[in-house]
């Protein structure tokens, strides 16, 4: 028995080294260990056995399948390296040839400075605020101490849309009962401050960005752009607080530490007293550049929450006092990144968007800095 076993150890090596490929060495595999292999056969004859033959036995067999399956896993390897240097010698990629990339997608500049501004303000404890584009005429006008003689409707170019025949507005917005209101499209999103103090009690601190419309077009006008505006409404609020985040927020937004603030006095129909926020800029290569204080420009309007305004929500304006402030993220964006003309922002020029858009993992962070 032993001499078997040497004898077919010997045929086995050889029919295993002399394996020409990997799907012949697979099939000398099956044909010694497989269930039906040689050396399986062996193994399965050790249960006819007697305690005394097992034991001389035993070990013979199973030194068997080992060096038959040692040699297999060599020859296997030796087999695959071969093929890898075939391969290697004979494979060739030509990086010269142009590659079809395909559409490429990028996040718009708006979007994107809707994505900056909501990172910094949420570090300041604000939360974003929605509300619906069109409107009705009292949240968007006189619940904002803007009545309907008041001159300041003159400041906005409203689109308004026809009355339903039938009498009222309160088919389009049930929640408002005033039969004589009409429906816009929102010029600001103030009314989203408004539907806020309407649906939640102080203290409140929110964002308000969004699409806002007035029917007006130029280079740094058009019918439709982008807004934020922001709303405080605490105790204890006054002006200090108001310079105080909108310093944080455009040092944070420009990233830049050298942002200058000077507080003009103006005039606002929903905050008294309004000012005028102007920002220090610096001459760079014959471009504008915010910081520093070699002149001003306008940037944002702002002040405290008129009375008014709160009485008209619901609430104390002996209790709460606040302070709102607004401006255009379409400029915010022109401004930091370097676009000459609003009217190319929404013109779907794929090459302009190429140059100005970003990527989708431009996402911003206070820690990586929200640019891009």
């Amino acid at each position: 028995m032993a001499s078997d076993t040497h004898t077919l150890e010997a045929d086995l090596l050889d029919r295993v080294a002399a394996a020409p490929d990997l799907q012949a060495l697979e099939a000398e595999r099956v044909a010694v260990l497989g269930k039906q292999g040689a050396v399986t056969a062996l193994l399965k004859s050790l249960g006819g056995m007697t305690p005394e033959q097992r034991q001389v036995e035993g070990p013979r067999i199973h030194a068997l399948r080992e060096a038959v399956t040692e040699a297999i896993a060599a020859r296997k390897a030796t087999l695959e390296a071969a093929e890898l240097d075939r391969r290697l010698a004979t494979e060739t990629l030509d990086m010269t040839l142009p590659v079809e990339m395909g559409p490429q997608g990028s996040v718009h500049p708006v979007s994107q400075v809707m994505d900056e501004l909501a990172e910094i303000f949420a570090d300041l404890g604000f939360s974003v605020a929605t509300g619906p584009e069109i409107e009705d005429d009292w949240r968007n006008f006189t619940a904002l101490n803007i009545p309907e003689s008041h001159p300041a409707r003159a400041m906005h170019d409203t689109f308004y849309f026809p009355r339903p025949e039938g009498g009222g507005d309160a088919a389009l917005d049930p929640g408002f009962a005033t039969n004589a209101a009409r429906m816009l499209l929102r010029t600001h999103t103030s009314p989203v401050q408004i539907r806020t103090m309407q649906a939640q009690q102080p203290p409140i601190y929110i964002i308000a960005p969004g699409r806002t419309y007035r029917s007006d077009s130029d280079a740094t006008h058009t019918p439709m752009f982008h807004q934020v505006e922001g709303l405080v409404l605490d105790r204890g609020i006054h002006l200090g607080h108001l310079k105080w985040t909108l310093e944080t927020f455009l040092k944070a937004f420009f990233e830049r530490d050298d942002i200058v603030l000077r507080l003009r006095p103006s005039y606002f129909p929903f905050t008294e007293p309004s000012a005028e926020v102007d920002v220090g800029y610096t001459m760079v290569g014959g471009r504008r550049v915010l910081g520093g204080s070699d002149g001003w420009m306008e940037l944002l309007g702002s002040g405290m929450v008129h009375p008014r305004v709160i009485a008209a929500c619901g609430l104390d304006p002996d209790e709460w006092q606040g302070f709102a402030f607004g401006c255009g993220i379409d400029r915010l964006a022109m401004l930091k990144y370097g676009m000459d003309d609003l009217r190319a922002f929404f013109d779907g020029d794929l090459r302009w968007l190429k140059h100005y858009g970003f990527s989708a993992l431009d996402v911003p962070t206070l820690s990586g800095g929200v640019g891009a």
